[in-house]
């Protein structure tokens, strides 16, 4: 197979199209603004595609498997992962909070904060539980298909699933006819992902050339804050998982990282989705692992989310002279717990997650989320980022726990990590 020259490399032209859209943003201002279609355009794009992809990738999945106790017992085990990561995650970002205090020193008065963010606090009360669990039941067997809601696609993917496993007498066709569908499918991802630089180029020029870099430097000790808490996160907490379950987790970054350079140039999780699920199960772990775990995790492994969430609360605590005691902290951290699950899903979960939490703690007000209304863009990559590694990790994890990992598989890819990316393309 013909080796491709460096800047055939995906990568690469997403690298040259955020630096561009760097240099557009900052020097013509006006007209990055004006390329925010062509990010949006990007993202809608892809969202097109992931319901089918989630959809064919579980139902084959759990179709294969001749034991459906295994699909529940994965099920258990990434929920305890996810559950035990996220909170730790919320648990670095408080201790981080304290330690650096971010806020302290601003004396904002709280009577002079002003901006809108009416529609969080709309949405954060709108999100309650029974709502939540409501939402994930679509109104027909298959509108989930049609729309974006990836819990209700979970859910029809895995009763599909369920269903051809216990009628394989008479339903092999409609395995077959999945199988034979999912070579378009991910064709169509593949043909998707050659305008990612466009799309890179969009979202950057727009987010630079609307909030401006200078925006962002009176604020920085938050920013550098969240983003050297999320380094240390992913290097040392799940590097260290991704030690004790035998790979490296810088390989795996570097495995994955025309999805991740991606992440970054559309601040998306979403916009990876399509490729990150490829990838993984070319990386040796089993098609149904793939399809439960790393959909579910978007909704349930938010660990750059909570990080965020918990030193962004701080933050304006600080910011506003108000002294949170341990026990006032603690409550935070719950109720942190509890909002992030229950806004999965919602558009702008950060900041929507966010205002959930401040809403049940009383002593600090929500008008104070305007202090970082202007910046949230700039700390959105770094969240989308740590959100994506952590659920690629969990899913090897929960695969290795599982003994559906192909750990062979695995070694390869991750030390032949272009070779791959070539016959992906083909």
């Amino acid at each position: 197979m013909k080796k491709k020259k460096f800047y055939q490399q995906l990568y690469f032209q997403v690298i040259i199209a955020i630096t561009l859209g760097i240099l557009l943003g900052n020097f013509y201002p006006e007209l990055g603004e004006k390329m925010k279609p062509l990010g949006d355009g990007f993202i809608k794009l892809v969202k097109m595609i992931i319901a089918p992809v989630i959809f064919i990738t579980l139902t084959l999945g759990i179709a294969h498997m001749t034991d459906l106790k295994k699909v529940g017992r994965i099920a258990i085990k990434a929920m305890l992962y996810f559950f035990t990561f996220s909170t730790l995650a919320l648990i670095i970002g408080l201790v981080v909070g304290n330690i650096i205090k971010p806020g302290a020193g601003l004396n904002i008065d709280p009577v002079s904060l002003s901006g809108d963010v009416s529609q969080y606090q709309q949405k954060a009360h709108d999100t309650t539980l029974t709502g939540f669990i409501m939402n994930i039941i679509p109104e027909t067997l298959f509108s989930p298909l049609i729309g974006d809601n990836i819990l209700q696609v979970l859910l029809v993917a895995i009763l599909m699933g369920v269903a051809l496993v216990l009628t394989k007498e008479k339903s092999g066709k409609v395995t077959e006819f999945l199988q034979v569908l999912a070579a378009p499918v991910f064709k169509i991802v593949h043909m998707l992902m050659k305008l990612a630089p466009i799309g890179a180029f969009g979202a950057m020029a727009f987010t630079i050339g609307k909030y401006g870099l200078a925006s962002v430097l009176n604020l920085i000790l938050l920013v550098g804050t969240f983003y050297i808490t999320s380094i240390l996160f992913v290097v040392l907490v799940l590097g260290a998982v991704a030690w004790y379950n035998g790979f490296n987790i810088f390989k795996l970054m570097y495995y994955l990282k025309e999805e991740l350079l991606l992440v970054l140039g559309t601040s998306s999780s979403e916009s990876a989705l399509p490729g990150i699920m490829e990838k993984m199960e070319k990386a040796g772990c089993s098609r149904a692992i793939v399809g439960l775990v790393i959909p579910t995790g978007y909704s349930f492994n938010l660990d750059g989310t909570n990080i965020y969430m918990t030193l962004a609360s701080l933050f304006i605590a600080q910011a506003l002279n108000i002294d949170l005691s341990i026990e006032k902290q603690l409550m935070l951290l719950l109720v942190a717990m509890l909002s992030s699950k229950g806004a999965a899903g919602v558009t702008g979960a950060g900041f929507v997650t966010l205002a959930a939490t401040l809403a049940v703690v009383p002593e600090i007000p929500i008008a104070g989320m305007t202090l970082i209304l202007g910046i949230d863009k700039f700390m959105s990559e770094c969240r989308a980022l740590t959100n994506v590694i952590g659920n690629s990790i969990a899913t090897v994890v929960v695969a290795n726990w599982e003994k559906q990992l192909d750990k062979g598989q695995l070694q390869y890819c991750l030390a032949n990590p272009n070779e791959i990316e070539k016959k992906l393309e083909v």
